[in-house]
């Protein structure tokens, strides 16, 4: 079986986005799209009482009626998923994509990765929900615990979608750091880009070497990988990078005890996920 790439979407701005970021991934890995939309449980068909405390002396027809719009809210819900996921899947169509499918899931978004990502190559995800428009300075509410749970890499889409040839990879000398570098060096994803692997941080032997070990590891898959270490603090010279260095795209372990780590994966949310205008690609 191919390992699918699979794609969230939802009612936001950022699906189209993530619909496009799917194609390019297909389009480069010749995997199979499946998008996917979840509906929460608070919005889930099911058998909703909603006479609440009306119990009491309430006429049987309000209680019939309650339960009527409770059906009527319930389909309309279904029906909008699934328009949403006839508007992603004709995206990725004119994107080129010819294998793709559609799975409209009921419960919570994590259970429901949780249950499919054992076929899959990467999921794909808008930094944002439904709210972004209202809450710019947040992250979606859902994309940590993706991260937290996901087995396979999480590919965070930025607003819109630009060509990506350059990709800058954050290296912090951890495990998950070398993973991606390795993961990288494998994947057909990354032929033909320009590949960075950047420190930031103070420059030891030991980040020399781990640096010296990830160049080895990219030019033995045939990617001439540049490396670079930068004084500063990583929440502000990350993204310094990025935006001058033309990067279209992050790669960055999501897990572990340095500063770089703590930024993604942690009590506060990322600096570095939040402000980047390109996407970022967490491993694990």
């Amino acid at each position: 079986m191919t390992a699918k790439i699979i794609a969230l979407v939802d009612g936001s701005i950022y699906s189209e986005s993530v619909c496009h970021h799917a194609a390019w991934i297909a389009e480069r890995t010749q995997a199979p799209v499946e998008l996917i939309h979840v509906l929460g449980r608070r919005e889930a068909p099911g058998k909703t009482d909603l006479s609440g405390a009306i119990r009491l002396g309430a006429r049987t027809r309000l209680m019939e009626e309650l339960a009527e719009l409770d059906a009527q809210r319930a389909k309309l819900v279904s029906h909008r998923g699934r328009a949403i996921l006839e508007d992603a899947r004709a995206i990725v169509d004119r994107d080129g994509v010819t294998e793709i499918t559609t799975r409209l899931r009921q419960g919570d978004v994590v259970e429901a990765i949780g249950e499919i990502e054992g076929d899959a190559r990467v999921i794909v995800v808008g930094k944002r929900g439904e709210a972004a428009d209202f809450a710019k300075g947040h992250l979606g509410s859902n994309l940590e615990r993706i991260v937290r749970a996901a087995h396979r890499p999480v590919f965070v889409a930025a607003r819109a979608f630009k060509p990506i040839d350059s990709v800058l990879v954050a290296y912090d000398g951890g495990a998950s750091a070398m993973k991606a570098v390795d993961h990288i060096s494998r994947s057909p994803l990354f032929a033909g880009l320009a590949v960075t692997v950047a420190t930031v941080g103070t420059e030891t032997p030991e980040i020399r070497k781990g640096l010296a070990d990830a160049q080895a590891l990219l030019k033995a898959a045939g990617i001439d990988a540049e490396t670079r270490i930068v004084a500063g603090q990583p929440e502000t010279e990350l993204g310094k990078l990025v935006d001058e260095g033309g990067f279209g795209m992050v790669v960055m372990g999501a897990y572990g005890h340095s500063r770089i780590r703590s930024l993604v994966i942690g009590s506060t949310t990322t600096e570095m996920v939040r402000s980047c205008k390109v996407p970022v690609v967490l491993m694990r």
